[in-house]
């Protein structure tokens, strides 16, 4: 054998073992991930899904509320939550950050907001701020509508209805899913009545709509928000090239109202974010940064494919 023959083998064999040390264990493959039914995290889940089928993984997503997500990543039954909602979300994480069995692995979107709207009619009719509500409780049937029973939205405003200092005395909360809320939202925008309830940003319904969003929130966790992805203590040690690929994720506003808007029109999520990722596809590099395929290749040239580029 030559010498040149010698080096190029011994070349190979580096390479192969290389490769063998970058992929994940078997346990990886599968990326279990919560939803809590939100059109904001059906949209980045989805997009995470994409990228991660393109790169060998599976990706399991299961629909939970806020308290069963958190307490399924303490028990680890649950990898990833891409939808841990800041400030608002502050006391339901907390606890588990705290126990060290939830770990906040990186912010994935700024810009957003979070709070208590009413129509911009109603608000130029004097309900400016939280305190402003009370005064009108025959206006809003007494009533303020929230989303899916558990989330932390509706936990804050059932603290604000109960402290005295709010004068929401009487002031029931109606508890909807989002798509329902929206729905009571829009006809009462339609015909001018009056309504307050949990708005935010992304969002490309409420983006729409002539909204105000209230003052007077204090440290409640309404107001300018932050969004942070979590994982199951130990998880990116344990899966190290996954664990790298979810922290690298970070979304834009924009990216995000397009993906909702497709999904909120009827179309698949995982379709909607196939065709945004098409649509931008340098979106991934960031991504993909430090990151291989299952088996230990490019990841570029594996997204590439599943794109179609």
């Amino acid at each position: 054998m030559t010498k040149k023959l010698t080096l190029a083998l011994a070349a190979m064999l580096l390479a192969g073992t290389a490769t063998a040390q970058a992929a994940d264990p078997e346990a990886c493959q599968t990326v279990r991930f919560a939803d809590v039914g939100w059109t904001d995290i059906q949209a980045t889940t989805a997009v995470a899904g994409v990228v991660l089928d393109a790169l060998g993984y599976e990706q399991e997503v299961q629909v939970l509320s806020v308290p069963v997500t958190y307490q399924s990543l303490k028990n680890k039954d649950i990898d990833v939550f891409l939808g841990n909602w800041m400030p608002s979300m502050a006391a339901d994480v907390q606890p588990f950050l705290d126990d060290g069995s939830v770990e906040t692995v990186a912010q994935n979107l700024d810009g957003a907001g979070y709070g208590l709207v009413v129509p911009t009619y109603v608000a130029e009719a004097g309900v400016k701020s939280l305190s402003d509500i009370g005064k009108f409780k025959d206006e809003f049937d007494g009533q303020i509508y929230g989303i899916e029973p558990g989330n932390d939205g509706n936990r804050i405003v059932l603290e604000m209805i109960a402290d005295e200092a709010n004068g929401l005395d009487g002031f029931e909360l109606v508890e909807s899913s989002e798509a329902g809320m929206l729905s009571q939202a829009e006809r009462a925008l339609k015909n001018e009545e009056w309504i307050a309830f949990l708005g935010w940003t992304p969002h490309p319904i409420m983006g729409e709509m002539d909204i105000t969003y209230l003052d007077g929130m204090g440290d409640s966790g309404f107001g300018a928000a932050t969004v942070h992805t979590n994982v199951r203590a130990g998880y990116t040690e344990e899966c190290p090239n996954a664990g790298t690929f979810v922290k690298n994720l970070k979304f834009s506003l924009s990216m995000e109202n397009q993906i909702m808007d497709a999904i909120l029109k009827g179309e698949d999520a995982n379709e909607a974010a196939m065709t945004w990722l098409k649509a931008n596809p340098d979106a991934v590099t960031p991504w993909i940064d430090g990151v291989t395929t299952f088996e230990g290749g490019d990841a570029a040239e594996a997204v590439s494919a599943k794109l179609g580029m």
